[in-house]
């Protein structure tokens, strides 16, 4: 039995491209659990959350992926962050006023901006940006890989509240077919079949499943399921180093205004992180950030 929360990718043996797959339950609902979102944004965020779990994939990486969207509309924020062990975390900025039932992505988000940013442990940030300018996002997202000088891609997605689930191919360098009409009619014959796939079926069927009833006529390789978490990377740690790079003149004004503490909430897990005049005295006379203040929800 699979995991609910995977990542599975596959590779069709005649033709130079590879797929990927995910499917989130268990951590698109604690993403959910920290916030009230309306069902648009709860749909919107899922889609963006599996978009980063399908990446993820096709990167190789020892750090951070984050997507963040950015609109003048009624969702002027989304975004996600996800490790290279799929450990993911994401957030949606939204005016209640403006979210209409059923309202559609070019209604949430118009004017929309997307940055993919990957964070390396080790070497050089590179970030890119694309106008958000596809009827949705899964658009949205195959445009940024069609206007950059990376491999086309594309996308399909769905999101449902419950479930978020999603499905990329990626047209790799010619390998097994040299000839470029071939290699061009391969790419396009791959994608007309994907065009078929319904949200139900995204969100009702496994990889295998979905595989079969669109290749059934190729050779394709769907390789092992990798699972994908939901994790915050906030920390007592990562945010006393806030607080110490305040100095500690305004470290401890900051105290006196805030009535006796600092509080530092994550915006992500809704976590809170409390310093008092004691913590503060710790962290600047170097003593670490294990204070009397407990952290509270």
């Amino acid at each position: 039995m699979l995991d609910s929360d995977y990542t599975q990718r596959f590779l069709f043996d005649d033709s130079d491209v590879r797929g990927e797959w995910v499917e989130l339950e268990r951590s698109y609902a604690e993403v959910l659990a920290k916030h009230d979102y309306p069902e648009p944004v709860a749909q919107l965020l899922g889609e963006l959350l599996a978009a980063a779990g399908l990446l993820v994939g096709t990167l190789k990486f020892d750090g951070l992926m984050v997507l963040q969207a950015r609109s003048s509309g009624a969702v002027p924020l989304l975004m996600v962050e996800c490790s290279s062990e799929r450990e993911v975390r994401g957030i949606a900025r939204f005016d209640a006023a403006q979210v209409t039932a059923g309202a559609t992505f070019t209604e949430l988000m118009p004017d929309g901006v997307l940055a993919m940013t990957i964070e390396p442990a080790n070497g050089q940030r590179y970030q890119g940006i694309v106008s958000l300018d596809g009827v949705t996002l899964a658009e949205s997202l195959s445009s940024y890989f069609a206007s950059s000088e990376q491999l086309p891609t594309r996308f399909w997605l769905a999101a449902d509240g419950r479930r978020a689930c999603g499905m990329l191919l990626q047209q790799l360098p010619a390998d097994r077919i040299r000839d470029p009409e071939e290699r061009e009619a391969s790419w396009q014959h791959l994608r007309t079949l994907a065009d078929t796939l319904s949200a139900e079926e995204l969100l009702g069927l496994d990889a295998q499943t979905v595989l079969h009833r669109l290749y059934h006529e190729e050779q394709v390789r769907l390789f092992e399921p990798r699972p994908i978490v939901f994790r915050c990377s906030c920390s007592r740690e990562r945010s006393a180093s806030a607080v110490i790079s305040l100095g500690q003149q305004d470290a401890e004004l900051l105290i006196e205004e805030q009535g006796g503490e600092i509080t530092i909430d994550c915006q992500f897990c809704n976590q809170r992180y409390s310093f008092d005049a004691a913590d503060v005295a710790q962290l600047f006379a170097g003593a670490g950030t294990e204070g009397p203040s407990d952290t509270r929800h």
